[in-house]
């Protein structure tokens, strides 16, 4: 079943209803009643006790006046002391007309119940006196029926018994003196029952200049006549005196009004009965009878207030702890249509200014909601915070009334009205825009900050998440629209401040006349427009992104062409935001990929084969430049403030580096989010001219950007860091082994690697250095040797594993290297090693070896003759020459070290010496960049003589 708004519920009073209230302005003036000259709401005592809630502290008030008055005890002298519009002269009001009454009293709502509980059977009519400091001057005479009257006391004596009664106190009031104690009393005791209301004293008594006397009497003498005048009711038991003195010091005034309040605080306070009239909770009852009628249908506002309090127990701790105990349900009856949470804020907040009056202030400002609301068909279920209409110029000035100036603009800018940022975001998004949910946050928000911030106090600012929620939700709602809602405002009002991070529950917002550093921010966020800084921020944060990417030998962020080096390592380079990847559309990113391969600045780039490319996404780059701006910004901010060319207050200062902190730490995600496209050329055939560009996405979750790059490198082979020799045997069967030899340099197919777009692009020679002496193992992959001359293999293997990666070595297709092998064996001898005596062993033990076959054992290159050894004698010297081809230098080198060398040296006894002689000759001269370099060379390897002739 839905619910009901309010306006289905209650109706206002017609004066509210029709916008009459502007001509009373809900102002109770004591002196106009007395006069016959006020409002019929005030004027007459049956109206006025209609819409007088009579609260706790009026109740006792009254007991005691009507006990006092009927001789049963009573205080004599009541002050009443509360903050400006805290209900004073309504209270004197209610005693004016119980006292004075014109009517039974059986029609005074609410007194008989009253006066059952002090047991009285009748209350007697009192004379009334009212003295106002406010309705005339202490140096000007004023007349009653052509009775001059000069003082407070003549005033005093006049009303009380007119001409009779002044005279008694004719001579004082002439000469401005007070009258004595004995005076008065008898004056009270001849008119009493009576009652003596004093309003304004304050206002009046100020007035004196010091030590001077007017036709009023002087400043010593309106206190004197206040100090008798409490002194003489104490001793007349059905006389009393009700007097109201201001709290706040916008009512007390200049110095003199302060010293005027400390004199009679003292003289009441001799005698009084302090007495504070109105709580937030009552006030509830005293704001609903003055501005609406009775509820047409309880059952209904039962209904709507248990509404509230179930949506609120089933948001639980996102709402304040208070809405989720019991007697919540009872403050939303109480105070129904009106949500508690209005009045809160005006009692607790807005009372705190000086010029806001707490009841009167109160009641002015909802009677003007109130008309706005009802006039444009509010179809809320209660008034709360978020439905103050504040684009309507009377409810804004209500508030702003009280307010420091320059509001006006922040409700413009950011609060609400057709310009407003909360419409414009409403507008932009309907999930928003269908619950006003921007412009409720917003209205809440000022509601509840706006008088902290205008009086500048130093504590806690503004309202948390939970408060805000709480001046929006309403039945059916949920509080996340609302909590989404401040989240955005947060981020983008100009004059909303926060006390922390948004994720944080206790952070507070609130309102200020000052645009806080975000609009600072945003202004300054034009000085960072050139694309130069916006780069240089981009650059500094990708290297350190990919800072951590092994795979390559370089990485090159916004790097030239010709900057890029054409070395052979591999390098991966990141494309400038000039270059921006749209898949539909990328023919511009692309050119500028070939361009890379094709050239290196002026020159041919000659190893394209080692470049890989990341290029930026075009639909993420204007997210990523706005948030390198706003970095930009801030970091501009916090530096002004270190260097003092800003001044703000601390909480503020702690927003720039809160800001600051958050909006680097978005700059690397919105960049990993920008550079996710990762380019890789490609030929797929070697008669193709025109490269293929293979694209692969980068994700921009899970883990850093050189972790995710390093993993489709190599998920995808388009870096390959281990290679199996099969893969090598079949690239070199496809597109090398088709020469007469049937061989290759090692060394081509690495350089060619490098060049070519249809070879593997492998990580670095290392990587195929392992494969060729993992294939070296078998015979299956290919033969191995460092060169061929007239049909022969020089340091020919295969299937030896022994191989040394240089510039001669020769990769032989696997039949060749079979059959090569083949035709050694079929040519060589039987071999016959001696075998090598042991140190100390005598001739007899030496035994003659056994011929050994290549391959059972005997080395596969050793030549050695065989010979008869002596038995007769051992031999004492050994003296070997070998010829070395230069194309077999390093493989000869290496098996004479290893098969001669190491074996003479078993002897620990034998004394060997190596020598290597070197002989070049050139027919036509040796070039001077050969000599240069062997000459160096020689001293660096302390060659025993390097000559050249």
């Amino acid at each position: 079943m839905s619910l009901k708004p309010w306006r289905e519920v209650v109706s206002p009073h017609p004066d509210v209803l029709h916008g009459t209230f502007l001509q009373s302005e809900f102002a109770a003036d004591i002196t106009a009643v007395a006069t016959g000259q006020a409002p019929q709401e005030y004027q007459d005592a049956r109206a006025f006790f209609e819409r007088t809630f009579i609260t706790e502290g009026m109740r006792h008030l009254l007991i005691s006046v009507a006990q006092r008055l009927s001789g049963q005890g009573g205080d004599p002298v009541i002050q009443l002391q509360t903050s400006f519009g805290g209900g004073k002269t309504h209270t004197m009001l209610a005693v004016y007309h119980m006292a004075s009454r014109t009517c039974s009293l059986s029609e005074l709502q609410g007194i008989p119940a009253l006066l059952d509980q002090t047991g009285l059977m009748n209350l007697p009519q009192a004379r009334v006196a009212v003295l106002d400091g406010t309705a005339h001057a202490p140096g000007q005479a004023w007349s009653h029926d052509g009775q001059s009257i000069h003082t407070l006391w003549g005033e005093l004596a006049w009303q009380l018994g007119g001409p009779e009664a002044y005279a008694l106190l004719a001579a004082a009031d002439a000469s401005g003196t007070s009258p004595g104690k004995d005076v008065l009393k008898s004056l009270l005791e001849k008119h009493a029952p009576c009652v003596v209301l004093m309003d304004e004293m304050v206002a009046y008594i100020r007035q004196f200049p010091e030590s001077q006397t007017l036709s009023g009497g002087s400043f010593d003498s309106n206190l004197s006549f206040v100090q008798a005048l409490t002194e003489a009711s104490k001793l007349v038991p059905t006389a009393m005196i009700l007097a109201s003195l201001p709290e706040s010091e916008v009512e007390v005034g200049s110095q003199r009004g302060q010293t005027a309040l400390r004199a009679l605080e003292k003289t009441f306070g001799r005698i009084q009965a302090l007495w504070k009239p109105v709580g937030v909770e009552e006030a509830f009852e005293i704001v609903r009878r003055r501005l609406f009628e009775n509820v047409r249908d309880p059952h209904e506002r039962d209904r709507v207030c248990r509404a509230f309090a179930d949506a609120y127990t089933a948001e639980g701790a996102k709402l304040p702890s208070i809405t989720q105990e019991a007697r919540y349900y009872d403050r939303l009856l109480q105070a129904y249509p009106i949500h508690p949470e209005v009045f809160d804020r005006l009692y607790e907040d807005w009372s705190t200014l000086d010029s806001f009056q707490r009841t009167r202030g109160v009641l002015k400002l909802m009677a003007q909601v109130i008309f706005r609301l009802w006039k444009d068909d509010n179809k809320d279920f209660m008034i709360l915070p978020g439905s103050i209409p504040l684009y309507d110029s009377n409810s804004r000035n209500g508030l702003t009334t009280y307010l420091s100036p320059g509001w006006d603009a922040v409700l413009d800018r950011d609060i609400d009205g057709e310009r407003a940022e909360t419409s414009i975001l409403e507008s932009k998004e309907s999930r928003f825009g269908t619950y006003n949910a921007a412009r409720r946050v917003a209205r809440t928000l000022f509601l509840g900050s706006a008088p902290a911030a205008s009086s500048h106090k130093q504590g806690i600012r503004g309202l948390n998440r939970a408060r805000v929620l709480l001046g929006c939700l309403q039945p059916g709602h949920t509080s996340s629209i609302y909590s989404d809602a401040l989240n955005r405002l947060a981020d983008r009002l100009h004059y909303l401040n926060s006390s922390g991070d948004h994720a944080q529950e206790n952070t507070s917002y609130w309102f200020d006349v000052r645009a806080n550093l975000r609009r600072e921010m945003e202004d300054r966020k034009k000085r960072f427009a050139d694309k130069a800084d916006v780069n240089k921020k981009l650059a500094a944060v990708l290297k350190t992104l990919t800072s951590g990417l092994s795979l390559v030998d370089g990485v090159h962020v916004f790097t030239s062409n010709g900057d890029v080096p054409d070395d052979g390592e591999l390098r991966l380079v990141l494309l400038s935001p000039e270059y921006l990847f749209l898949k539909d559309d990328a023919a511009k990113t692309l050119d500028t990929v070939r361009e890379f391969l094709r050239t290196n600045g002026i020159k041919p780039r000659y190893k394209a084969n080692r470049l890989l490319f990341l290029a930026p996404d075009r639909g993420a780059w204007s997210r990523l430049a706005d948030c390198i701006r706003t970095a930009l910004a801030w970091g501009s901010i916090v530096d002004d403030i270190k260097e003092g060319r800003l001044n703000i207050d601390r909480l503020q200062e702690a927003q720039a580096k809160r800001e600051l902190q958050t909006a680097e730490d978005v700059v690397p995600r919105a960049a990993r989010e920008c550079y996710r496209w990762l380019l890789c050329p490609v030929l797929l055939r070697p008669t193709d001219t025109t490269p293929e560009i293979e694209i692969y996405p980068v994700s921009s979750s899970g883990a850093s950007m050189g972790a995710e790059i390093e993993r489709i490198c190599t998920e995808n082979e388009l870096v390959i860091t281990a290679w199996s020799p099969i893969h090598l045997r079949g690239k070199l069967q496809e597109l090398y082994w088709k020469n007469d030899t049937g061989t290759v340099l090692a060394q081509t197919f690495w350089d060619d690697s490098q060049k070519f777009l249809y070879l593997p692009r492998l990580r670095n020679r290392k990587v195929l250095e392992m494969a060729i002496k993992t294939g070296s193992e078998s015979t299956d992959f290919f033969g191995t040797a460092y060169g061929y001359k007239e049909g022969v293999f020089e340091g020919f293997a295969l299937g030896s594993g022994s191989v040394q990666f240089d510039s001669t070595l020769l990769l032989i297709e696997p039949a060749v290297a079979k059959a090569h092998a083949e035709q050694l064996k079929a040519v060589n001898k039987p071999v016959y090693y001696p075998t090598i005596p042991v140190p100390g062993a005598t001739p007899s033990g030496v035994k003659e070896s056994h011929p050994l076959e290549p391959g059972e054992g005997a080395p596969p290159t050793a030549n050695i003759p065989p010979q008869s050894v002596s038995t007769a004698s051992a031999a004492k010297s050994f003296h070997g020459c070998a010829e070395i081809t230069p194309s077999a230098a390093k493989t000869r080198l290496i098996e004479l070290a290893e098969e001669i060398i190491a074996v003479l040296g078993q002897d620990p006894n034998a004394e060997i010496r190596v020598s290597l002689e070197i002989h070049a000759d050139y027919a036509n001269g040796a070039s001077d960049q050969i000599k240069r370099a062997v000459t160096e060379n020689a001293k660096t390897l302390k060659l025993k003589m390097a000559e050249w002739e």
